[in-house]
């Protein structure tokens, strides 16, 4: 499997070790890495550390490879991997849709000026603020993910209107690259069961709802996919609902939404999902399904979130304090699992970097760890670094951008860092630290 892109130049293809970092990373002569044409260690004395940055260019450019590869389909960006104002503007200004799980992402995006009838909210326990607020703005699908949710959303819809909707699916298909980020199958929280007839007896209920219109099927079988069988898998099965759907109900539906879980490389030699290669094989199966059940083939929807923020991210971290012990080297720095809990979630390993300074000290392995009280607090484990790494060095952290600011926590009032974009050779402040002025606005009682 092949990555979207080969984002280095030819004098960098020989040597593996920037592969992953953003398409725009190039090597400066004093050991620096710049991104969107800043030095890296800029951004750290600019706006301190720890700091997040994204490559404008980079996410512009991946989303167009995925208009590219679904030129027929309906592509939404998955909000949950990460999102600001910048961003939501970015992804509309590309001519994306948007799928949110909040009525807080919801409103952030369409205060931002995101056209609410490309939105897509889902969400497998919607409170009755998020439905409210996405009849009210008017979001182009609903996603019903539990029988409950048909009469609270019907009954909500104005008289004389009506709200398109969809219908989660579990296929009974797992994949994914850990346990915790399965959702295809039936032993979950998400979605109605083909298995046990849920998901036809919603489908009956909303078909009888005369403020609802049920445009289609969807599913997302899981995070971290980098093999393209299971959503052929998907395919065959959907569509096989759908023809029940039509034979019983005289229904025919017109989209069928894949979700995403689109795996990309943390490392250099990760396997990745090649997106080019699914889409012509998932087209293959949709228009070759859809032949054999005698089916108009639905309009496609995909949302990929991860393979669209996350490459395209950078974190950045100094060094606090070097321990050896035990037999092994712990390199501490002044963020971790408030910032990525993502290696405590799933155990998901990164590649770290020596920023601003040559070393001419052998590699060996060492962890990386946060500042928490707490010793799964751990950023990278048997990370090759500098054997002379040392307080007040800067390491960053590629494939950063997504599900680490989206997930990131208040513990030990640490403080969230700053999002900095980059492009063309100039950095702006997307999102503020927080600061201990905003623990104590929020802390009103006595």
């Amino acid at each position: 499997m092949t990555t979207m892109y080969d984002p280095l130049t030819p004098d960098d293809t020989a040597d593996d070790d920037l592969s992953v970092w953003p398409g725009s990373t190039a090597r400066l002569p004093d050991g620096d890495l710049a991104v969107g044409g800043v030095p890296l260690t800029r951004i750290a004395e600019r706006f301190g550390t720890p700091a997040y940055l994204i490559d404008e260019a980079d996410v512009r450019t991946r989303c167009r490879t995925y208009l590219h590869a679904f030129p027929d389909a309906d592509v939404h960006y998955a909000a949950k991997a990460f999102l600001c104002r910048a961003m939501a503007h970015w992804v509309a200004e590309e001519g994306l849709g948007l799928d949110v799980c909040s009525a807080g992402e919801l409103e952030l995006a369409v205060t931002t000026g995101f056209p609410a009838e490309r939105i897509v909210l889902h969400g497998n326990a919607k409170s009755p603020h998020d439905l409210e607020a996405a009849l009210r703005l008017g979001v182009g699908r609903i996603v019903i993910d539990s029988a409950s949710e048909i009469a609270r959303l019907a009954a909500g819809v104005p008289p004389g209107s009506r709200q398109k909707v969809m219908v989660r699916v579990v296929p009974g298909i797992a994949a994914g690259g850990h346990a915790k980020i399965r959702t295809g199958t039936d032993d979950q929280k998400f979605g109605l069961s083909i298995t046990d007839g849920s998901a036809q007896h919603a489908i009956a209920r909303i078909i009888g709802q005369p403020g609802l219109e049920l445009t289609g099927l969807h599913c997302h079988l899981g995070s971290q996919i980098t093999a393209d069988k299971p959503f052929l898998a998907a395919v065959r099965r959907l569509v096989g609902l759908m023809a029940r759907v039509k034979d019983q109900h005289g229904v025919t539906l017109p989209e069928l939404d894949l979700g995403g879980g689109h795996g990309i490389a943390y490392r250099p030699g990760d396997e990745a999902l090649d997106i080019t290669t699914l889409a012509r094989k998932v087209r293959a199966a949709l228009i070759e399904s859809c032949a054999a059940a005698g089916l108009t083939v639905p309009r496609l929807l995909i949302e990929p979130g991860r393979a669209i923020a996350g490459p395209a991210g950078v974190a950045l971290y100094r060094v606090l304090a070097v321990k050896r012990t035990g037999g092994r080297t712990f390199v501490a720095v002044d963020g971790g699992m408030s910032d990525n809990p993502r290696p405590a979630l799933y155990g998901v390993r990164y590649a770290p970097r020596l920023i601003g300074r040559h070393s001419t000290a052998p590699s060996a392995p060492v962890t990386v760890v946060g500042r928490h009280c707490e010793a799964g607090d751990v950023l990278a484990c048997g990370s090759e670094l500098p054997g002379d790494v040392r307080p007040g060095d800067i390491l960053g952290v590629p494939v950063a951008g997504a599900y680490h600011l989206s997930m990131a926590s208040g513990y030990n009032l640490v403080g969230r860092p700053p999002v900095v974009a980059v492009a063309d050779g100039h950095a702006r402040l997307l999102v503020r630290r927080e600061s201990l002025d905003d623990f104590r606005s929020r802390d009103v009682g006595l």
